[in-house]
């Protein structure tokens, strides 16, 4: 198959690095020296190029908030049959912009980030296909995932944004709020030291990313959350109501159970 990678960042490499062995691909970059180290692939800056390829299948990697521009800018010069598809973390707008092209279309979220994750054992690690869209995209992105060893998981556009905001937005606020908060430890307990990992490991995230997921949205609503639970929680602690206490901390084991 012939595809085309819109975008050569972390993302748009890895699908290059995942792909260019089995189909003959090219990544398209309005930058070249984002180029460089793109390798076994074709690599395009203009759009004259991307008429002359005809790709059979695009997958945009660039930041969600080009996402729909540049697919406005290529779609153009793109074959009538080609599979447009995204990988965006967050699909606000992206269901009524692809029924707007009328082009064939699929659309997936692999739920890790190719600096973090270790890439030589994903089966501890997600992917969320759109329920949406053309039938036989949906087929390869599966079979690509599930050949990865990734659990894949199909979700409807709004039951994906629904989860991202609660599996996402909830730790990435919290883990904000410890880093917020904390001063430095001479002798850090383990707890500490636990979370100051986790910390570590988000705060490294690319900013565009932690942008994307907090500005969902329906991650607001669930953020919320959070705060009226701490409401309560303050008011325990401020009265020193142990009653209270033993039935707050029931209902919060039972949630993780």
């Amino acid at each position: 198959m012939k595809i085309l990678i819109l975008g050569a960042g972390k993302m748009g490499a890895f699908f290059v690095d995942l792909l260019s062995f089995e189909h003959e691909t090219a990544v398209y970059d309005i930058d070249p020296k984002r180029l460089r180290f793109m390798y076994n692939t074709q690599r395009f800056t203009t759009i004259e190029e991307i008429e002359q390829f005809q790709p059979e299948l695009v997958i945009n990697a660039v930041t969600l908030k080009h996402t729909i521009n540049v697919f406005r800018s290529v779609i153009p010069h793109l074959p009538a049959d080609c599979i447009i598809s995204d990988i965006a973390s967050v699909k606000t707008g992206l269901k009524e912009f692809y029924e707007e092209t009328g082009m064939h279309y699929v659309s997936s979220h692999p739920m890790f980030g190719p600096t973090f994750a270790n890439l030589g054992k994903l089966s501890n690690e997600n992917a969320v296909i759109i329920s949406e869209g053309d039938h036989l995209g949906r087929i390869f992105f599966k079979d690509l995932y599930q050949r990865l060893g990734l659990n894949v998981c199909e979700y409807t556009f709004e039951e994906h944004d629904e989860t991202m905001a609660y599996s996402l937005g909830i730790p990435f606020v919290s883990t904000f709020v410890f880093a917020a908060v904390m001063k430095h430890q001479d002798a850090p307990g383990t707890t500490f030291k636990r979370h100051l990992r986790i910390a570590n490991g988000v705060l490294s995230e690319d900013e565009t990313l932690l942008r994307e997921i907090l500005f969902n949205p329906k991650t607001s609503g669930e953020v919320a959350k959070i705060r009226t639970e701490l409401k309560e929680l303050i008011e325990i602690i401020d009265n020193k109501n142990e009653e209270a206490f033993g039935k707050y901390i029931r209902k919060i084991r039972a949630n993780i159970k």
